[in-house]
């Protein structure tokens, strides 16, 4: 039996062996997203998202495939084994399905796979906790930081383990922790030169701006929208949160507003999301903070797993263009 593929390794097909009948390969991968469509001639078949720790791919299973009855009874965050051959289609690693069975959790923790299974940040989860925690004590203003601590006491194990979002950044396990934690770093450094923007309004803001994803979104494995998430939107899920949270801390009207406004507002445009443009300097702050870290968050991910030898990568749909993966030559 052949070892299973990642597919960062399906991506750089130099690791794969050939044989006569294509490139095949054997590989473990949740079912991420599956979707019924029509073909035009009105037949039905099944688009299938898989994925693993180290990426993504999409691909057709037409009612004609020996393997439709089995991906038709599986569900979304399912383990599924598969052999397959490398194919593309538009230029998009999109392999031909050959066999297919399903895999169980336990399966994959026998074969030790589940660390190739669930992407998670680079950091540990502790120690982004702590970091995470080290914010909230930096906060010096007791209702202020008594408001961070109410939200952070009653959301802790979703606030761990909530991915960021969907597809766009920090898109897995944990994702949302981390990129948190990394706003909290950047503030940290630019503070500094910003003497007009209030820290402890800043800390507590950066901690709360994304707090409403907890409740956007759902499931395990595959990430998805809530009802709470279609209806209302982390944004406004959020300003609940936190409004609740500092009338308990008896935190003053006017910080109440504040900390809103940086909810409200955190998303930088009204077509992207956000309820009011920044008005405050520690909305302004927070918000290009956020716009930062989600970038170079989709910058460090891509890096993460990009293929081998591989010059640009696939199109970012949140940088609109391709990534040059490539080094710079410091070579004179």
């Amino acid at each position: 039996m052949n070892k299973y593929h990642t597919i960062k390794e399906l991506r750089s097909e130099e690791n794969i062996p050939d044989s006569n009948s294509g490139t095949i390969f054997h590989g473990v991968y949740f079912i991420k997203k599956k979707t019924y469509k029509l073909t035009k001639h009105e037949d039905t078949y099944l688009m299938i998202e898989f994925s693993d720790a180290t990426g993504k791919f999409a691909t057709n299973i037409f009612s004609n495939n020996s393997n439709y009855s089995i991906f038709d009874n599986l569900e979304e965050e399912s383990l599924v084994k598969i052999q397959g051959s490398i194919s593309h289609y538009n230029n998009q690693l999109s392999p031909l399905i050959k066999v297919a069975q399903p895999f169980s959790i336990d399966d994959a923790e026998k074969e030790s796979l589940l660390q190739n299974l669930i992407e998670v940040p680079a950091e540990s989860e502790s120690e982004l906790w702590e970091k995470l925690i080290n914010g909230v004590n930096k906060i010096k203003h007791q209702e202020l930081k008594l408001t961070v601590e109410n939200v952070i006491k009653s959301y802790e194990t979703s606030f761990r383990i909530s991915s960021a979002a969907i597809s766009m950044h920090h898109a897995y396990r944990h994702g949302l922790l981390e990129h948190t934690v990394h706003m909290l770093v950047a503030a940290e450094s630019l503070l500094p030169l910003y003497k007009e923007v209030d820290t402890d309004l800043s800390i507590a803001g950066i901690i709360l701006h994304d707090i409403g994803k907890i409740l956007e979104y759902e499931g395990d494995i595959s990430t998805k929208s809530s009802r709470a998430g279609l209806l209302q939107g982390h944004v406004v899920l959020g300003y609940k949160i936190v409004r609740k949270a500092a009338i308990n801390a008896k935190l003053n009207e006017d910080l109440i507003e504040r900390l809103e406004h940086i909810i409200l507002s955190h998303q930088g445009e009204k077509e992207w999301g956000a309820a009011a443009m920044a008005a405050t300097p520690e909305a302004v702050f927070v918000s290009m903070i956020d716009n930062l870290d989600a970038k170079m968050g989709m910058v460090q991910r891509t890096l993460r797993n990009a293929p081998k030898d591989t010059e640009f990568s696939d199109y970012l749909p949140g940088l609109k263009t391709k990534l040059l993966l490539t080094k710079p030559n410091k070579k004179n």
